[in-house]
């Protein structure tokens, strides 16, 4: 083997070397609502998350159908790993009230959501305020008019 081939040998392994790097996951959190009803159900949604790779904390609130996994992991590998329980397991829906604009709109507002909590959604503004009085505006435009004899005045 000549000069010429031991430069293309060591071109190539240093241009394989970046073929195949490997993407390193980020520490993340990833919350999931997951349906447990006692103990065991606890217990085996723990044993599925706690076996993943990665995982470096576990946190499980039963009353609040919580589960909250730390460590270099997938949100959808986890998600996963939960549904292989059995168990009904979505990404955590739910945001603290006081983060959305509309909390008590019949798209937020979920009565099985924890104290505190409203859904998560996107609200879409069209821009029109129809929407927010939607219902007796006319009572509304008719208590500032001025044909309105018992109407309120601004001065």
């Amino acid at each position: 083997m000549g000069v010429g081939g031991t430069l293309e040998y060591v071109s190539e392994l240093m241009s394989s070397s970046h073929k195949h790097k490997k993407k390193y996951k980020q520490l993340q959190t990833v919350e999931l609502k997951v349906r447990m009803d006692c103990d065991g159900c606890e217990l085996k949604v723990k044993k599925a998350l706690s076996s993943l790779s990665g995982v470096k904390s576990l946190e499980v609130n039963r009353k609040q159908q919580k589960v909250t996994v730390t460590g270099y992991v997938e949100a959808s590998k986890v998600l996963r790993a939960a549904k292989s329980t059995g168990k009904k397991a979505e990404i955590w829906p739910y945001v603290p009230y006081n983060l959305v604009a509309q909390p008590y709109a019949s798209v937020s507002y979920d009565k099985k959501a924890p104290p505190g909590y409203v859904r998560k959604v996107d609200f879409v503004d069209n821009g029109s305020t129809a929407t927010i009085a939607r219902y007796d505006q006319e009572p509304f435009v008719s208590m500032f008019s001025d044909e309105n004899p018992n109407a309120c005045s601004v001065m």
